[in-house]
Order: C-alpha cells, then sequence, then structure tokens
C-alpha cells in the first residue's frame, strides 16, 4: 500500500472535470434530486433557493414501475406509442406478405397440370 499525506487528492490534476452538486429532475413526475456528479450542463435549476446545474431524465425511480410497483408506465415522451406503431405497421407488411405467398401458392396449385405418364418402353 502506499502513504498518502492529509489533504491531497491521488487524482492527477485539470484532467477531471470538476465535482459539483447537480440537480436532476423527472420529466415525468417533476421530482427533483440533488446528486453529486461531473456532468456538464448549461442550464440552470433552482432547488431550496439556490442555484445548481440541471439535467432533465425521462424517468428516475420516482416514475420507474419496478420502484413505483405501478402497473402502467406512463411514458411523457411518446417513446412507447412510436415503438408500437412501428412494430404494428411491420406487423402489417408481414401480414400483406404472407397473404400474398398464400395467393400464389393457390394460383400455382389451380394452374398445375397433371403430367403425363411416359409410355413404357418394350
Amino acid at each position: 500500500m502506499f502513504a498518502r499525506k492529509l489533504g491531497t487528492t491521488p487524482m492527477k490534476e485539470k484532467i477531471h472535470p470538476p465535482y459539483q452538486e447537480v440537480l436532476f429532475v423527472d420529466s415525468s413526475t417533476g421530482a427533483e434530486m440533488l446528486i453529486g456528479s461531473t456532468i456538464q450542463t448549461k442550464e440552470k435549476g433552482k432547488y431550496q433557493g439556490k442555484e445548481y446545474p440541471l439535467v432533465k431524465v425521462p424517468i428516475s425511480s420516482s416514475s420507474h414501475p419496478f420502484f413505483t410497483k405501478a402497473g402502467q408506465f406512463i411514458d411523457t415522451e411518446g417513446r412507447m406509442d412510436k415503438f408500437a406503431k412501428k412494430y404494428q405497421r411491420k406487423a402489417e407488411e408481414t401480414k400483406k406478405q404472407q397473404e400474398k405467398q398464400e395467393e400464389g401458392k393457390k394460383e400455382a396449385k389451380k394452374e398445375k397440370v397433371k403430367p403425363v405418364k411416359a409410355a413404357k418402353k418394350k
């Protein structure tokens, strides 16, 4: 183990971003959390009368169904709707392709002519 002087930091100078308190706000519930982080933002927000850098998060422990024990997920940014529409459209395209294939098979069966047996050579 190495010895370290009291009051010094083991990190190199001028290569790490500053560690500061940052205000995280859940966009779906409005819950505010003050957490230490090195994230750099341009937005500012007030919390308990003091101004902090602000980060808006779509999901946090105050809105995630696992932590809230809620059965329904509330999506404020429309991602679930976008996902559902995307795969609904994909399912419709797949269904149309299957129908076309089935029609092609039916037509092939109708047009199929029975082969004539060749006469046996003696």
